[in-house]
């Protein structure tokens, strides 16, 4: 469709004999809060790791904005606006949050190999790195030290690097996964607050945070699309229910 911003088109992958995504077709139109679920082995992570060119497609295409960026490498397609915290999450323990954040920025902005900027150029950056810590709420923690900060403040940090980088599409590859209960909650939170225009494809098991987040869910069985629709159309089916969640099981639990 014309409006969409990111659209996958028939992506496959097998690995010698063993095909791993099987005939998928996504849409993520601007402003989507898309979840991707399915049970372990059924290659969520081999479809993310399509749409952002960590691994090229045996056939089909992606398109963002409707050009054609199947071709493009990782780096390619997050400059043009793909991004995943997977890309990103290269957590520099040793620096403070404000310094972490400023490497994506720089990244973004191409100066990340210059000696020396302009006042204008740091202006630019300082600008750029204020916005995405008020935008998370983490402007207090700017000056801490990234790996003394628990497990669920850095999966923030990891947020706050991608969100740096200005993507239009952000493909959020499990930011709670390891994250205690008592942090979670502040995950959810930062991914309630992205920004309206940005597509979002959560890719994540925790089905409280999927539910709360999502407002279509698709669900990944073998490699293939085996249903998508609201989230309660996808707690309704009885199908998903018994392959997903467990023949008893209740899609709105964990």
């Amino acid at each position: 469709m014309a409006n969409d911003r990111l659209e996958a088109r028939g992506l496959c992958k097998a690995f010698g004999g063993l095909q791993v995504t099987r005939d998928v077709s996504l849409n993520l139109a601007s402003g989507a809060r898309t979840a991707l679920i399915g049970p372990n082995g059924a290659g969520k992570t081999t479809l993310v790791n399509l749409l952002s060119g960590v691994l090229p497609a045996s056939a089909g295409t992606v398109r963002l904005d409707g050009a054609d960026v199947t071709p493009w490498n990782p780096a390619q397609r997050a400059r043009a606006g793909i991004v995943r915290t997977f890309q990103v999450n290269r957590v520099f323990k040793e620096l403070s949050v404000r310094e972490n954040v400023q490497c994506a920025a720089l990244h973004r902005h191409g100066l990340s190999r210059r000696v020396w900027l302009s006042r204008a150029q740091r202006e630019r950056v300082d600008a750029d790195v204020d916005e995405v810590l008020a935008s998370l709420r983490i402007q207090g923690q700017a000056d801490r030290v990234a790996g003394q900060m628990a497990l669920g403040e850095q999966r923030l940090v990891e947020i706050a690097l991608a969100l740096a980088m200005k993507p239009r599409v952000l493909l959020l590859d499990e930011p709670a996964a390891g994250v205690p209960d008592s942090e979670s909650g502040r995950i959810l939170e930062a991914v309630e607050q992205l920004p309206g225009d940005l597509a979002v494809l959560l890719i994540e098991h925790d089905m409280d945070l999927v539910f709360r987040f999502a407002r279509e869910i698709v669900v990944l069985v073998q490699g293939a699309v085996f249903a998508s629709g609201s989230p309660a159309e996808i707690a309704a089916n009885e199908a998903v229910r018994e392959i997903y969640f467990g023949r008893s099981g209740h899609a709105g639990g964990h």
